[in-house]
């Protein structure tokens, strides 16, 4: 259920989402989704609009996502490196 909230939250980072938009969307009592948005918040996952109550994703998996692709590119560096030196003529 949290996996399937976040990524419903996904795409909605500018006006977020309403539990009760949520409850419905994950066909679950409100009082879960209250729960689940907890857990979320406490990992960084998901944060609350002030302004508005409803919640979008936390900037923690923006962070995960920036560390991937980091990993990656310096992983394919390696490779290229390895490459060009076998590769040699």
């Amino acid at each position: 259920r949290l996996l399937r909230t976040i990524l419903l939250l996904a795409g909605n980072e500018l006006s977020g989402l309403a539990p009760s938009d949520l409850a419905k969307s994950l066909d679950v009592h409100p009082s879960n989704v209250t729960r689940d948005l907890a857990n979320l918040k406490e990992a960084g996952l998901a944060e609350q609009l002030p302004d508005t109550g409803r919640w979008r994703l936390g900037p923690k998996i923006v962070q995960v996502a920036v560390d991937f692709q980091l990993n990656l590119e310096r992983s394919q560096s390696r490779v290229d490196e390895i490459r060009q030196r076998y590769t040699r003529r």
